[in-house]
């Protein structure tokens, strides 16, 4: 196996640093928050604000509550990837003297309870749910980007058949970058320091690439590679088709088997060998200088594309959990959905080095360490 080859596939786990002395390479030296503290927190819980009502506005949406925990049997708890390297936290709850015990997990995500959500609340084609979703991912290495703690828009509309292609995906991802480019300016009336001439305000419109695209352009780079050199000359696009074996026999990354639909042939929308209908929101960030994911999002599976992706990742046997069994009868509605990260977010808009300074989580002590000497403040 060749060393390219292998870096191919370790790319595939995910786009964290993994290294700490990589890190304290990374972040900037020369940092000054342009808000400070107190600054801070109002302006977090003012643009969310906004971005949660625009949301709902732009999308059809309405706010719902979202659990943090959810029963082991019921199978809506999101593993991530298809490689079973993301384990979500599990506990028992004894209740009655352990005469009535409930097996939980702590969530990794809403993404399946969200499309169950969808026939509770009964949201019709066009309409759909948004949630304050808190999640932890205990599996995650802990950088600048990178936190066990996870704070979502985790949001989910109906659909109807017709509306599952990549046109129909692109509208929608419109929608939401068009959130995302009034929440910055809405900041910056709020607090003018953000318009510092060293960090380019987003553009107005997105570039949309497919994953084949890219690829194309950098065949012998590894993805997170790809995506770096892409940022250089669009510094903020949508990737379709993520989780598609590409042309070098990898996908541009990996992706769980049981919601996001990356298997549906879409030659005829692309005129290219392409496949999935799903994708993510990356920029470039300009006080890391890196790339900096903002949403993963899609159009789920249906009955047909369920069963193939989870043949294709010899998950079967996930048939058997009620989720997956509502969506082999069509018992819950077609959707699309997404999950637009909230500290990501608010750490680009508000110009911010690290995580740490718009999220309360915990921080292993050598990061803490490094955040200090670079006169970054991480919240405790």
């Amino acid at each position: 196996m060749t060393t390219l080859t292998y870096d191919k596939k370790a790319d595939l786990a995910g786009p964290g640093i993994g290294d700490y002395t990589e890190l304290e390479r990374v972040l900037p030296n020369d940092y000054r928050s342009l808000l400070d503290r107190r600054e801070t927190q109002h302006a977090i819980f003012q643009v969310k604000r906004y971005i949660e009502d625009n949301l709902c506005k732009e999308l059809n949406l309405m706010m719902v509550e979202v659990p943090l925990i959810v029963d082991i049997e019921s199978g809506v708890n999101d593993t991530l990837d298809r490689d079973g390297s993301r384990t979500p936290i599990p506990f028992h709850i004894s209740n009655d003297r352990d005469k009535h015990p409930i097996n939980a997990q702590v969530v990794q995500a809403a993404t399946k309870w969200k499309r169950v959500a969808l026939k509770e609340f009964d949201c019709k084609p066009g309409e759909g749910i948004c949630t304050d979703m808190r999640a932890v991912r205990k599996d995650y290495f802990l950088d600048h980007d990178h936190s066990a703690y996870v704070d979502q828009w985790d949001w989910e509309r109906s659909i109807t058949a017709a509306d599952r292609n990549v046109a129909f995906l692109k509208q929608v991802v419109r929608k939401i970058w068009k959130v995302l480019v009034g929440a910055e300016k809405f900041a910056q009336n709020l607090f003018p320091a953000l318009k510092d001439p060293r960090f380019p305000n987003l553009p107005e419109e997105l570039t949309f690439l497919h994953a084949e695209e890219i690829l194309e352009m950098f065949p012998d780079l590894p993805r997170k590679q790809r995506e770096t050199q892409i940022l250089q000359k669009y510094p903020a696009v949508f990737i379709v088709g993520i989780g598609w074996p590409l042309k070098d026999g990898y996908p541009h990354e990996n992706r769980a088997a049981d919601y996001d639909d990356w298997i549906t042939d879409t030659r005829q929308e692309t005129g290219k060998d392409t496949h999935g209908i799903n994708g993510d929101i990356l920029v470039w960030n300009p006080v890391t200088q890196r790339r900096h994911e903002l949403s993963s999002m899609g159009i789920r599976v249906n009955a047909e594309t369920l069963r193939q992706q989870l043949e294709m990742s010899e998950l079967l046997g996930n048939l058997q959990f009620p989720y997956h069994q509502a969506i082999i009868k069509n018992e819950v509605p077609l959707s699309v959905g997404g999950g637009i990260g909230q500290s990501r977010t608010l750490m680009l808009l508000l110009r911010k080095a690290h995580l740490g300074e718009v999220s309360v989580t915990v921080w292993p002590k050598i990061l803490k360490e490094i955040c200090a000497k670079k006169n970054i403040f991480v919240l405790e």
